[in-house]
């Protein structure tokens, strides 16, 4: 699938989802999605990655709101110039939805927060008449 981006404060947010049909169920109404996340800091500065909050929208409108610390039990630091690249997954009720959030980050040398966006992506599976992007 095609790669989904941002670039907020020079952090770039990079999103690749794919659709995992060994894990889904359609007859049972269980569509699985994974995806694959690289974060990279393109400013002069290090940043933190301290929190993140996801909204997901299923193809019926209903959002489930997800918040936690860091991402895959970690809250990366990224010096100038690195990148930090994990995968992670989300189930839906329907074949299709969408997702999108934000990683709240803190400037290593000043203590400011920003939030870094994370770009709106389609979860669309090979079930979804069309897509919902």
């Amino acid at each position: 699938m095609k790669p989904y981006t941002t670039v907020t404060r020079g952090v770039r947010v990079t999103i690749r989802p794919f659709f995992l049909a060994d894990q889904s169920d359609t007859e049972a109404g269980r569509y699985v999605w994974a995806y694959k996340v690289q974060i990279e800091n393109l400013s002069s500065v290090t940043v933190q990655l301290l929190k993140r909050s996801w909204i997901i929208t299923d193809a019926l409108g209903r959002e489930m709101r997800v918040h936690g610390e860091g991402v895959v039990g970690e809250q990366p630091i990224l010096e100038p110039g690195e990148s930090f690249d994990y995968t992670s997954g989300t189930p839906l009720p329907t074949p299709s939805g969408f997702m999108r959030g934000t990683y709240h980050m803190i400037v290593s040398e000043t203590g400011e927060e920003f939030d870094a966006a994370v770009p709106a992506f389609s979860l669309d599976s090979p079930h979804q008449q069309g897509g919902v992007h």
